[in-house]
């Protein structure tokens, strides 16, 4: 007797996440075939729409192997299950073209060259054998060429570029690794390479593989080479020859800011730096960000040039993630080149990445020597993500961008469609809905027209990508930022009500909370720390403990104020910071030291007059401009050419000290207040004993972990709260991050700090996001 055959069964399964543009749809019709089911796979504009029918067990190992299985890009936030009725109408199961509705997708960022075309790239016998723009489902370009959602090739900058037959064939076969690869391409039917040499150079236009022999050539030469990326120019040369980096620093005006430098391989990687597992693991994955790692003591047998990071005991570190960086570094067999190239972002200080060929003829101009560049259009710019790796393995993004954007993170709260214009100096915005916000590529310091402009381009690109049309936009509270004074005009152009405006500490807290998925009904101790904010009395502040949730925050003590001499202009001049804060501690100029010796007589007398009548001064509590000030003090740096130079020389003194010194200077602290008057006295008695200087700074620093401490034990003592967010640009100096971790872990509390998010103003716009729609839902 046979048995009698088993029923089939129907359901409709919606996957949600990032799942376009990664091989989610050929990955789904492998995973049906081998379970012999039939029914059809789709992209939507929510994600990804299956059908599928066939025995029970089948339909049930499928469902449980989609969310299990995923391709390695994909993202899955999740999948929903309907049963519907067997219909037995579909023979196979097939792959229909997407599906034009109403919704929100995911599109992934822009990936790393996957071993799989490297292979290809390196190949001879393979067709796409030294194909600069070889990719596949698995890597390559997504963010920086799509120009509108569902991601397909028409809504990217590819669509001028149709396939030839063999590429065809690929992009339709769902057994191929290029099945519906939007940027799929190969040498015969582009994009093109070519070399543009600057007037006078002597040089001669190339075109494709000759194009980037004459770059190598140039770059071994000791020339500077504007190099197209993904998401905008580099400009390159050779980081161990010194006139080379001399002369792009000079004709970058770039002061002393460290470099990055793309290595050929981890090999090279290990010849300049050390490298841990974790550090390792963070420069060859998927994202290929810039990584922080400690320079050797002693060069091995590759030695960099003085001027690619001087003053700084870390090296900004990535590897090639594009096969046009391979091929420019080198394949196997051939000529000798450069095994270590400064990549540093094509532009002028303080404008924005050059993208567009035309504009980078005439604003990298006197910088490069020549262009290499291609006809592939970049849909957005999107500069190179860097980050550190702490002692414990974890990752803290410094500037999240290439690689991150713009892959949404879940928020712990619900918010109305919303814009977040961030702040002035590195800014990247923010659109939310729902449960999720986009925060934006790093954008750059919004002083610049140039960078207004693009921090306009930018918000159109992630409103078209993310599908949010803003009812509420949210900037920073200070009144003369650019970013403020264009939410203004942003809201009135969106007719929307005026901009919600929230204090900058209070943002940077609410981003380290929403980033770790509070919810809000429960305040944190918020420690803010950095270099300029405005604050709620009209001061700057920097140097914040709050008590704050996403309603409010309240001030529960701070850095005790000093005047700022000069302003913000002040800033480039910490020995001018030392002697105000001198000065205000009741210690007198003696021209023993550091800081007064800096200083001409006239500065001197200048400033002292602008202390004593409060002229050109305002008050601030930033502990940023604390740390510039000892810096000084101590002789490590008493005239800044960067953000942050001052400080970031001062945590390099401290990383040297001897671990056997543990001890630290004491703040005075009192009901709100944290007074560095008995450091200051402190310093300056020790640095008259001769005590080392990277003793000074590793005693410093120290002692802020200790004030910071003790003020948390008050406020829980107070309040009962256990929960302390490290939040504010002072936060990425890795000695002071670590040691306030370790000593109110010790007490007991859980400290929030930053991973995927910035702590400096990077990561603003997610805060004042958050903010910004719970104080809308009060009203």
């Amino acid at each position: 007797m046979t048995a009698p055959a088993t029923q089939a069964v129907r359901c409709r399964v919606t996957v949600r996440g990032t799942v376009q543009g990664v091989g989610f749809r050929p990955f789904v019709h492998r995973l049906a075939t081998d379970l012999a089911l039939s029914g059809f796979v789709s992209n939507t504009a929510s994600g990804v729409l299956v059908e599928v029918e066939g025995p029970p067990e089948g339909v049930s190992r499928f469902c449980d192997r989609l969310a299990a299985e995923p391709p390695p890009l994909a993202i899955v936030t999740g999948v929903g299950v309907e049963d519907l009725p067997a219909t037995g109408t579909d023979a196979t199961f097939t792959i229909r073209a997407t599906e034009r509705s109403p919704g929100r997708t995911q599109l992934p960022p822009d990936t790393a060259t996957c071993a799989d075309c490297l292979r290809e790239l390196a190949d001879p016998a393979d067709r796409r054998h030294r194909h600069p723009f070889v990719t596949c489902t698995h890597c390559g370009p997504r963010f920086t060429i799509a120009t509108g959602m569902p991601y397909d090739r028409a809504l990217t900058t590819m669509t001028g570029f149709p396939m030839c037959p063999a590429c065809a064939r690929e992009y339709g076969d769902p057994a191929d690794r290029r099945f519906h690869a939007q940027p799929v391409a190969c040498p015969d039917c582009g994009p093109r390479l070519s070399l543009e040499p600057a007037v006078g150079s002597g040089l001669r236009p190339a075109r494709d593989g000759d194009a980037l022999a004459a770059a190598r050539a140039l770059l071994a030469a000791g020339g500077i080479v504007a190099v197209k990326g993904l998401g905008g120019y580099h400009l390159a040369c050779d980081a161990t020859d010194a006139r080379a980096v001399d002369t792009l620093r000079a004709r970058k005006e770039r002061g002393g800011k460290p470099f990055a430098v793309m290595c050929a391989d981890l090999d090279t990687v290990r010849s300049i730096a050390e490298l841990s597992a974790a550090e390792s693991a963070a420069l060859t994955g998927p994202r290929r960000p810039i990584v922080l790692l400690r320079r050797h003591e002693q060069a091995a047998h590759l030695r960099l040039a003085p001027g690619v990071c001087p003053g700084s005991p870390h090296l900004g570190v990535m590897l090639p993630y594009t096969p046009v960086h391979t091929l420019l570094l080198g394949l196997p067999g051939d000529p000798p080149g450069p095994r270590v190239l400064v990549m540093t972002s094509g532009n002028r200080s303080g404008e924005p990445i050059v993208t567009d060929d035309e504009e980078a003829l005439t604003r990298l101009d006197g910088l490069a020597d020549a262009w290499l560049a291609h006809d592939r259009v970049i849909a957005s710019p999107c500069d190179d993500s860097l980050l550190r790796v702490r002692a414990d393995g974890t990752e803290q993004v410094l500037r999240r961008s290439r690689g991150y954007v713009p892959r949404p993170l879940r928020l712990p709260v619900t918010v109305r469609p919303a814009l977040a214009v961030g702040g002035d100096l590195k800014n990247a915005l923010c659109v939310g809905e729902g449960d999720q916000a986009w925060l934006g590529p790093h954008i750059g310091d919004m002083g610049d027209l140039t960078t207004l402009e693009a921090a306009q381009r930018a918000e159109g690109h992630m409103r078209r990508l993310s599908g949010v049309t803003p009812e509420l936009v949210a900037a920073d509270r200070h009144p003369g930022y650019h970013s403020s004074r264009w939410a203004r005009r942003r809201a009135a152009e969106l007719r929307r009500p005026a901009p919600v405006f929230v204090q900058h500490h209070h943002a940077h807290i609410a981003s380290a909370m929403a980033e770790h998925g509070l919810d809000g009904t429960s305040p944190v101790i918020g420690v803010a720390f950095d270099g300029t904010g405005y604050g709620d009395d009209g001061t700057v502040w920097g140097g914040e403990i709050l008590l704050a949730d996403y309603t409010g925050a309240r001030r529960f003590a701070h850095l005790s104020p000093t005047p700022l001499p000069g302003g913000d202009a002040g800033v480039a001049n910490p020995c001018r910071l030392a002697l105000a804060r001198l000065w205000a501690a009741g210690v007198p100029w003696d021209s023993d030291l550091p800081c007064v010796a800096a200083c001409s007589a006239t500065e001197l007398t200048v400033l002292e007059q602008q202390l004593t009548r409060a002229v050109a001064c305002v008050a601030t509590s930033s502990m940023g401009r604390l740390f510039d000030a000892v810096s000084s003090l101590v002789g490590v740096c008493h005239r800044a050419g960067y953000e942050a130079q001052a400080a970031l020389e001062l945590e390099a003194a401290a990383s040297s000290a001897r671990d056997a010194d543990t001890s630290a200077y004491a703040f005075a602290v009192a009901s709100g207040t944290c007074d560095p008057g008995p450091v200051l006295r402190a310093l300056v008695a020790d640095l008259r004993r001769g005590t080392p200087v990277p003793v000074l700074a590793a005693r410093f620093h120290r002692g802020v972990a200790q004030a910071v401490a003790e003020i948390c034990r008050r406020a829980r003592r107070e309040t009962g709260v256990a929960t302390v967010a490290l939040s504010g640009g002072v936060f990425a100096n890795a000695l002071l991050e670590e040691e306030c971790t370790r000593l109110l872990t010790q007490d007991g509390f859980a400290v929030l700090r930053h991973g995927e998010v910035p702590p400096n103003d990077g990561g603003l716009a997610l805060g004042q996001l958050v903010v910004a729609a719970h104080e809308r839902q009060e009203e």
